[in-house]
This record gives C-alpha cells, sequence and structure tokens, in this order.
C-alpha cells in the first residue's frame, strides 16, 4: 500500500494517543499533560534539536587536523536532516518552501551582523560567504520548522487574530529595524509595544489530549525567546559564534532576549502564509469543537483518537 501524508498523520496521532493513555493510567491528569506537553513539544523541535546535538557533538570530538572543517560538517549534517524530515514527512513541502523563505532572510541578516561586527564565526570552512558558514541559515530554518511543527502537533488555533496584513507590516517592520538601527535611532522599544498591542487579546488555543488549553501569544512568544537564548549559550559555549566583546565562558547578554522576542515574530508572521485556517478574527472558546468553522479540525482529531 502507498504510504500517504494521511497515513503517517495518522499513525503519528496514534502513537500520541498511546503515549497519552500511557500517561494517565500511571499519573494524575495535570502531571500526565505535563509530561505530554514536553514531549510533544521535544518532537516539535526536532530539527533544532538535533541541530544543538551536532553543534555540541562536533565540538567535542573534532580535531583540527581532520580533513572536513566542522562548520562544514555542520552544514552536511543540516542538509541531510532537512532531507530526511521531507522524506519521512515530518514537514510538508508547502512548510519547507516557508521555512526557506525564513532561511534565506536569517541568512541575509547574519552577513549584514558579521560585517557590521555584532558576532563573528572564529572557525574555518569551506561553505561560507561573506565570513558566515552556510549551516547558519539552517538555525533560523530550525525556528521556523519549530513554528510549523508546533502549529501542527498541538492543532493551534490563534484567536481572537489581528488583521493579517496588520501582523505582516509588524513582521517587516521588526525585520528592517534589525539592520537600520546601526545607522538611524532603535525604535525597538516601539516594536515591543507594537507587538503587545496586536497580539495582547489573542490567545493559542492548543490541544495536548482532549481538552483545549489556552496561552496569550505575548506569553509563549516570551518563553520561547528564553529557549532560543539558552540555545544561543549553547552556540558560544562551544565557540560555534561569539558576539562582539564577549569573554569565553561569559553568559550571552540578557538583551539578547529581547531580540529573540522580536525575530519570533518574524518567525511566526512568516509561518502563517501557510497556516492560515489556524487564524480566527473572532475569540474562541475552552470548547472550541462547538465552533462550527473549527468542527472538521476536532472530528478529525477525534476520530483519529478512536482508531
Amino acid at each position: 500500500m502507498i504510504e500517504t501524508k494521511s497515513t503517517r498523520t495518522l499513525a503519528t496521532r496514534t502513537l500520541e494517543r498511546r503515549l497519552g493513555d500511557w500517561a494517565r493510567r500511571r499519573l494524575p491528569f495535570a502531571l500526565a499533560e505535563l509530561v505530554m506537553f514536553v514531549l510533544k513539544q521535544g518532537w516539535a523541535c526536532l530539527f533544532g534539536g538535533l541541530l544543538l546535538i551536532a553543534i555540541i557533538g562536533t565540538k567535542m570530538i573534532w580535531q583540527p587536523d581532520w580533513p572536513l572543517h566542522r562548520y562544514d560538517a555542520l552544514f552536511l549534517f543540516a542538509i541531510a536532516t532537512q532531507a530526511a524530515f521531507l522524506w519521512l514527512r515530518l514537514e510538508t513541502w508547502e512548510e519547507a518552501r516557508v521555512i526557506a523563505l525564513f532561511h534565506l532572510t536569517g541568512t541575509a541578516m547574519e552577513w549584514f551582523k558579521v560585517h557590521a561586527g555584532s558576532w563573528a564565526y572564529p572557525e574555518p570552512g569551506l561553505f561560507m560567504v561573506m565570513g558566515v558558514p552556510l549551516f547558519s541559515g539552517f538555525m533560523y530554518a530550525s525556528v521556523g520548522s519549530y513554528m510549523a511543527r508546533v502549529i501542527r502537533i498541538f492543532d493551534m488555533r490563534f484567536a481572537p487574530y489581528p488583521p493579517f496584513w496588520a501582523t505582516m507590516v509588524l513582521g517587516i517592520a521588526i525585520y528592517i529595524n534589525f539592520f537600520a538601527h546601526h545607522f538611524l535611532p532603535d525604535i525597538r522599544l516601539a516594536l515591543f509595544a507594537a507587538t503587545l498591542i496586536l497580539f495582547a487579546r489573542t490567545r493559542i488555543w492548543f490541544r495536548i489530549s482532549d481538552r483545549d488549553w489556552w496561552m496569550p501569544l505575548p506569553v509563549a512568544a516570551f518563553l520561547s525567546s528564553v529557549a532560543l537564548w539558552v540555545a544561543e549559550n549553547v552556540g558560544t559555549a562551544t565557540g560555534t559564534w561569539l558576539y562582539s566583546g564577549q569573554m569565553p565562558g561569559q553568559w550571552v547578554s540578557f538583551a539578547k532576549l529581547g531580540s529573540w522576542y522580536l525575530l519570533l515574530y518574524v518567525a511566526f508572521v512568516t509561518v502563517t502564509v501557510v497556516v492560515r485556517s489556524a487564524l480566527h478574527r473572532t475569540p474562541l472558546t475552552a470548547q472550541a469543537g462547538s465552533d462550527p468553522a473549527l468542527q472538521p479540525l476536532h472530528q478529525q482529531h477525534n476520530a483519529t483518537h478512536q482508531q
């Protein structure tokens, strides 16, 4: 039988259901939900997790006299991982195209920031352009991959969602400011305010098992920025990249939390291009399945669980 996207999704959902049933039989409900939440989050950030493991692993074992540079090995690993994600249908081609767009915008920012002296890549490599190793773009791609996968894995809905055009304007303004603040006044405080003005009422509705949960979107963005700040410290601790003025063993500045918080909105807005069905202009309730617009989604979710 030819394996389709739907059959692979069914197999994944069936596995999630079995894991959830196992946890609920042995743990209190709240703890079982927390365990499944963590496991699903780990599954969603698989690309980034594998890349971090590769960064740590290569730092531990790589020797200067090896014929392949460490940066080049990371680039080849990232290429192979992305190919495997598509082959195994862990990402759809539609998602991959949008992730590739974020990959390119991230690489462009890398070129500019390295040239401006904001950070540097101290090791040699063949797959480097303008002082930037090509694997660096996959670090941005891993963020886009997480966004696309976590929305799908948790059946996320965003409501009430602001006008799509306004979110696009915000994303573009944030991206431009990462370049423009080197020449013009930094407007990041205004951009922070804009994220709250646009998204303060927006809730992320998601499902761990059979119950709807929600979290304010700005809170989720902040928590995600903390996780990325930790990943940044892994990168600098392994010497994979270093910020200007950063001493060996020194933690990355907490100011980078703000940078990642803003950049997450760029990634999120980019990914929403292919998840428009998850965006709802009107508020939702805890029983989101009662919303006619969401009935097909929850019918599919429940049917999968009954398999």
